[in-house]
């Protein structure tokens, strides 16, 4: 049974989208402990403004935010083909393999360290690997469960308004509907991890959290626009792997249960 599932290219397609869905979402989780600025990585002078009266602001952004355009590009591509259970069953798996992945870390961080490797890096300025192993793996429970409700949250409502832009337009203005439901879900789950994480676990002030998301926010949607030659060129290499009849049944079988639902 397995040779006929990877021999079928819809399916082997599935799994090849669904793989990269899934591993982009974990690496973005656990590489997000880090906050890095923006300005200077790509090479210009730190910006510095206000914003609500809040001041000093600028694109200090988590490192997690790199790998999600390719999550929402993924989720637009699957749900073309696959429609919007496909997307669904990938959300729901990827959130249960992120919690499982915290809940491995959190025992492997918890296992006593060998004393030899605990200070095995001093001489590379790493005085204490366990407390080093500790802060970058054991995430606080707050920025677990902000981070898992956006991503739900955020996932279900690109595939939603996805699926409304397509029984509107069928199968044209693919840039409409990949950008504009990315735009909405990145939206959504920019308001979802900062006010869960910032203003409720955190404590920070109402003005600060909704300062901090405008400019998170901001950068997200510059990047949504940028990648939308991206899903036409993704779209391409589908279509010729695929053969255009058979993409074409299945984005028509898409579009119909799409319809129906």
């Amino acid at each position: 049974m397995i040779h006929n599932i990877i021999r079928d290219k819809p399916s082997r397609l599935f799994i090849i989208l669904g793989g990269f869905f899934i591993a982009n979402a974990i690496i973005a989780e656990v590489i997000g402990v880090k906050i890095f600025s923006l300005e200077p990585t790509i090479g210009i002078e730190k910006a510095s403004f206000t914003l609500l009266g809040e001041s000093g602001l600028s694109y200090d952004l988590s490192v997690g935010v790199l790998p999600w355009p390719i999550v929402f590009i993924m989720t637009d591509i699957i749900n073309e083909y696959y429609g919007i259970r496909g997307v669904r069953f990938l959300s729901f798996l990827t959130a249960g393999l992120i919690a499982f992945a915290f809940f491995l870390f959190y025992f492997a961080i918890h296992t006593v360290p060998a004393g030899w490797w605990q200070v095995s890096q001093q001489e590379n300025g790493v005085p204490d690997m366990q407390a080093a192993y500790s802060q970058i793996l054991g995430q606080g429970m707050s920025i677990i469960l902000a981070s898992l409700t956006a991503f739900m949250v955020g996932q279900l409502t690109d595939a939603t308004v996805f699926r409304k832009i397509k029984k509107l337009t069928g199968e044209k203005r693919i840039w409409m509907r990949a950008t504009v439901s990315t735009l909405f879900s990145q939206m959504v789950d920019t308001i979802v991890v900062s006010y869960i994480y910032l203003y409720f676990a955190l404590g920070f002030s109402f003005p600060r959290v909704t300062a901090i998301a405008m400019v998170g926010y901001t950068y997200k949607f510059t990047i949504a626009i940028l990648c939308t030659p991206l899903i036409y060129l993704i779209h391409g290499l589908i279509e010729r792997y695929l053969g255009k009849k058979q993409a074409a049944e299945m984005k028509a079988a898409a579009l119909e249960l799409q319809k129906q639902s």
